[in-house]
């Protein structure tokens, strides 16, 4: 089942944004995060690694839900070894919330 589109209220009415525009964003915006050496489909852990996504298949990494008004983003991403897990997953969010909230004018619920 797809996702409904997302809307935005604006003084001159609404402005409608598919998920998967939202999804594009979050995925070129993650895979420029130090640390995030790519993007994976969501799936069981022995298919993950096969299905590592080059970088023009982002969007397939990334799950987009309206959340009454909101949007909760899911990203499947791949971390380079040694690094803390942690700050990197720290440093995604924060950046895709910025993004995300800056070029669609979306509220981001939870990343």
């Amino acid at each position: 089942m797809a996702e409904p589109a997302l809307t935005v209220p604006s003084d001159r009415g609404r402005i409608t944004i598919a998920p998967e525009a939202v999804a594009q964003i979050v995925g070129r915006v993650a895979a420029e995060c130090y640390g995030v050496v790519g993007m994976v489909v969501r799936g069981p852990a022995r298919e993950r690694v096969t299905q590592l996504l080059p970088k023009g298949r982002l969007a397939r990494g990334v799950i987009v839900r309206n959340d009454g008004g909101a949007v909760a983003l899911e990203l499947y991403v791949v971390v380079a070894y040694g690094l803390n897990l942690a700050e990197v997953a720290a440093t995604a969010r924060s950046q895709v919330t910025y993004e995300v909230e800056r070029l669609t004018g979306l509220r981001v619920a939870s990343v």
